[in-house]
C-alpha cells in the first residue's frame, strides 16, 4: 500500500525530474492510471505520456454546459491521439433535480460550488473510485492564491482514503503557462481556438469569458467571486 512516507521519498526525487520523466515514472508505478484532460496543459501531458507508455489512459468531465468549440476540441484530441476517451457526463437524475428546483443559473445568485458538485465533482469521484493514481495538469502558477503549493506527486486526501488511497501526479506544478505553450507551438499539439479569442483558463461556458491584458488566467472563471473561490472542487475540498 503506498504510504505517506513513500510519497515523501517520491515528491524528494521528482520534483526536479522534467515532466516526461514524471510522466514515465507514473507509469512505471501504476497500471490503473488516467490523465484528466480538459485544458492545454492536459494535452501537453497526453502528448508526453503517449511518448514514454504505450496505454495512456484518458477521461473528461462533460458538464453539458461546455463551449461548443470545446467539445469540437475534446474530438480533435481524440482523433490525433488515437485516444479511446472516457467522457463522464453527470448523473442526469442529480442534474434534473438541481434544475428543477433552482433554474439553469443558479449560480449566479449563490455560488458555482453546488453546480459544479453535480456537474463535475461527482463525476470525477465516480472516476476516481476505479484507479489507483491519477494526473492532472496542475500548476504552481494557475492560481497564487489557491495552487502555489501543488506538489509532483502528493496523496489525494480528498478523493482517496486511508482503505483506498489514491496517488496524484502533477507533473507540470513547476512549469509556467509560457513553457506550456512554448511546448504547444514546438511540437503542434492541438489547443482550445478560445485561447485565440482572449480566453486563458476555460471552463463552462456560462462562467468562463475572457481576459483583459494584465489579468491573471483565473480570472475569466466564476469572475463573480472572489479570487480565494476560484476553484470548482476538483482540486480542493
Amino acid at each position: 500500500m503506498t504510504s505517506p512516507a513513500l510519497i515523501d521519498q517520491w515528491q524528494e526525487a521528482l520534483a526536479p525530474q522534467t515532466p516526461k520523466d514524471i510522466l514515465r515514472f507514473a507509469h512505471e508505478q501504476f497500471d490503473n492510471i488516467v490523465i484528466s484532460f480538459s485544458g492545454a496543459e492536459d494535452v501537453v501531458l497526453i502528448d508526453l505520456a503517449k511518448k514514454v507508455s504505450k496505454h495512456v489512459q484518458v477521461f473528461t468531465l462533460d458538464t453539458g454546459r461546455l463551449h461548443a468549440d470545446t467539445y469540437r476540441f475534446i474530438d480533435q484530441v481524440r482523433k490525433h491521439y488515437n485516444l479511446d476517451l472516457d467522457i463522464l457526463s453527470p448523473d442526469q437524475a442529480k442534474l434534473e433535480a438541481l434544475v428543477r428546483t433552482k433554474g439553469l443559473f443558479s449560480f449566479y445568485e449563490d455560488d458555482h460550488k453546488e453546480c459544479c458538485g453535480v456537474r463535475k465533482v461527482d463525476s470525477l469521484k465516480r472516476k476516481l473510485q476505479t484507479v489507483d493514481a491519477w494526473i492532472t495538469g496542475q500548476r504552481k502558477d494557475q492560481s497564487p492564491s489557491t495552487r502555489a503549493s501543488v506538489a509532483t506527486v502528493e496523496l489525494d486526501t480528498v478523493f482517496g482514503s486511508p482503505d483506498k488511497p489514491l496517488v496524484k501526479f502533477n507533473p507540470l506544478a513547476n512549469w509556467t503557462s509560457q513553457q506550456v505553450w512554448e511546448y504547444i507551438r514546438m511540437f503542434d499539439v492541438p489547443f482550445n481556438p478560445l485561447h485565440e479569442r482572449g480566453f486563458i483558463s476555460i471552463g463552462c461556458e456560462p462562467c468562463t469569458r475572457p481576459v483583459l491584458p494584465g489579468q491573471h488566467e483565473r480570472e475569466g472563471r466564476w469572475w463573480w467571486e472572489e479570487a480565494t473561490q476560484k476553484e470548482c472542487g476538483l482540486h480542493s475540498t
